[in-house]
């Protein structure tokens, strides 16, 4: 009989993982949320360091904002989150618009402003979000880009905190982060208003999380409506966003955040959930069914037409509807994929879908990330009694890449991310040129352009009060009130392209890869079929000779045509991972998903693959 201890079990040697030195933090703007510090690399030493490159336009960003709350919590004395601010617009390269925004959605850790895309280049990113995590030696050791990675990072943090922790490299303690002094104002970053049947104004307060009632002179306050802070409850909202009225004189509220429609009733104060789980929508996730079943995603606006609730589902890049009567939500136009593509409303093409206005037999929209003002026609009806089904028309802009302020015909005018829209009583629509600080105005009798007001900072929202117009000046903290003037305002006509350098690569053959590593402790989800997906565009659609079109596989390879000197090749990839363990039957599954735009350039010579990390790093 042997009475000695049985030796204890070694612990498992961390995996390799291939790591990179860290280029340099480097933003023209400085920093934000350190009181004041300047900051570099080596002040996070000791610290597992997350930078999230972010622009505060795009949706899917925000979405990764709330995604790293928690982990951001969990870990608060290990881990450092900083947000390295890259612009897709001209106006987001605006210091004070930076700040606003790191407000405006409540971030709460250090911020880069970085207008040049600096930083941006040095760790070559090629979309928004994107996540790189650096160990506390200061070494890269993943990317992910896209939405859907925060499991996946969580795991990450938790190995090299227990690696760090046995090297004696781990440093806990307080971050760098400190919060800027509150400024006092009854509004806070508005973001949609309604005129009540009463003539008071109900606003969307939405970084503090409320609704507020105004009197009729959009000042004074009548009440609040919500705790104030963030959650989903009878008395919580989440960034709320668009309002419209039911003709039952309840108000629907765009519940953002929450990933949900709420009901508000003016005149008794019940706040109820009518659409949503409050959990967001993934790819392979119902499309239609009971409202309160079905996810939704970052709802941005919403408006009565045609006897239903219309809802611009901006996180997902299209249009749903809610039917009060039978308590159902739907699909009714986009695909999902990112951009401008018109035709029929099952096959359109939106870029987070932002504002919503219903005048007759159209429903204008504001599609922000294309600066598009475009719209839904009804179905007409044939003499023989036939209809042709609802279509998506593009009035007034181009694309993802192209912006500006230039009035004339519609043809060549250009926005520059547009909130909202109000359709005018002569049939003419008015424009929150959001990134412009603009109100413009489209006439579709005379397809012209024009600017009836300039001087607005960051207009969301408008509606008509008699012959006035009362504008939701976003940041500004307040409405204003504007008499549509008989003349236009003139300014001077500007064009801007997205400020992101070209990618060389050469004619002919260039292979395509998105790269994924499936996060530690899990595998790729074959149970049911293939568990990646792949789509390939390009603009001009020229440009791809072959590659473009649907796949499983997440490398292809394409056909540039020599005869077409540049362009922007879209490419949207998921993939699905499930937790590897055999003894669970049913493991919890992920999915990570993200589109890229990629400005090519052909050059004889350059380049021949093309890597895009989903995530893991590029081993090639």
């Amino acid at each position: 009989m042997n009475d000695a201890a049985p030796a204890p079990t070694p612990a498992p040697a961390p995996r390799r993982r291939a790591r990179v030195r860290a280029p340099e933090l480097i933003g023209k703007g400085g920093w934000l949320n350190t009181g004041g510090k300047e900051l570099a690399l080596a002040d996070f030493r000791g610290r597992v360091l997350i930078l999230d490159f972010w622009t505060f336009c795009c949706i899917n960003c925000l979405h990764v904002l709330d995604e790293l709350r928690e982990l951001e919590e969990k870990h608060r004395d290990t881990v450092v989150i900083v947000g390295v601010h890259s612009p897709k617009f001209v106006h987001e390269a605006e210091h004070a618009a930076v700040v606003d925004a790191v407000e405006r959605y409540g971030v709460h850790h250090p911020v880069l402003d970085d207008p040049e895309l600096a930083t941006w280049k040095q760790y070559a990113v090629r979309a928004w979000p994107t996540l790189v995590v650096i160990d506390p030696e200061g070494y890269v050791v993943a990317q992910h880009a896209g939405e859907g990675h925060a499991h996946a990072i969580e795991r990450l943090v938790e190995e090299l905190e227990a690696e760090h922790e046995a090297k004696g490299t781990l440093r806990r303690g307080d971050g760098p982060y400190v919060a800027p002094e509150p400024v006092a104002t009854d509004l806070r970053f508005p973001g949609k208003a309604l005129l009540l049947p009463s003539g008071n104004f109900l606003v969307s307060d939405s970084t503090r999380h409320q609704l507020v009632e105004l009197a009729p002179d959009g000042e004074s306050v009548v009440r609040r409506v919500g705790s104030g802070s963030r959650g989903f409850t009878a008395e919580s909202f989440s960034e709320p966003q668009g309002l419209t009225l039911l003709p039952d004189g309840r108000v629907v509220v765009a519940d953002t955040v929450n990933h949900a429609l709420r009901t508000f009733d003016p005149v008794t104060g019940a706040v109820e959930t009518v659409a949503g789980t409050g959990r967001q929508w993934w790819q392979g996730s119902p499309t239609s069914g009971p409202a309160l079943e079905v996810d939704l995603s970052s709802p941005w606006d919403v408006a009565w037409w045609q006897g239903k609730v219309w809802i611009a589902m901006a996180g997902v890049h299209q249009l749903w509807t809610w039917d009060p009567e039978t308590g159902a939500v739907a699909v009714a136009a986009g695909t999902t994929n990112e951009g401008l593509v018109d035709g029929p409303a099952a096959e359109a093409w939106f870029a987070q879908p932002s504002g919503l206005a219903a005048a007759g037999d159209r429903l204008w929209i504001a599609d922000s990330e294309t600066s598009a003002l475009r719209y839904v026609r009804a179905p007409a009806a044939d003499p023989d009694g036939s209809a042709d089904g609802y279509a998506i028309v593009t009035a007034v802009g181009s694309g993802l890449f192209d912006f500006g302020h230039r009035d004339g015909d519609a043809a060549q005018a250009l926005l520059q991310h547009p909130l909202g829209v109000t359709a005018l009583p002569d049939g003419s629509v008015a424009v929150c040129d959001t990134y412009n600080h603009a109100l413009r105005r489209y006439d579709p009798a005379t397809g012209q352009v024009s600017t009836p007001a300039t001087d607005l900072r960051e207009p969301s929202d408008a509606v008509l009060v008699g012959e006035d117009i009362v504008v939701v000046e976003s940041a500004r903290h307040r409405l204003t009130r504007l008499r549509l003037p008989e003349e236009a305002v003139r300014v001077d006509a500007v064009a801007h392209r997205t400020q992101r350098a070209a990618t060389e690569v050469a004619p002919g053959t260039l292979r395509l890869d998105v790269v994924f590593q499936a996060p530690a402790g899990q595998k790729l989800d074959t149970r049911y079929g293939p568990s990646t997906r792949l789509l390939v565009s390009s603009t001009p659609p020229e440009l791809l000779v072959a590659g473009e079109g649907r796949g499983t596989d997440l490398f292809r390879d394409l056909e540039l045509n020599p005869e077409v000197p540049e362009g922007v090749l879209h490419v949207s990839a998921m993939a699905a991972s499930c937790d590897d363990d055999p003894a669970n039957e049913y493991p919890a599954c992920h999915v990570h998903q993200q589109d890229w735009g990629v400005p090519v350039r052909l050059a004889p010579n350059a380049a021949t693959r093309l890597p895009l990390v989903l995530a893991g790093l590029d081993a090639e």
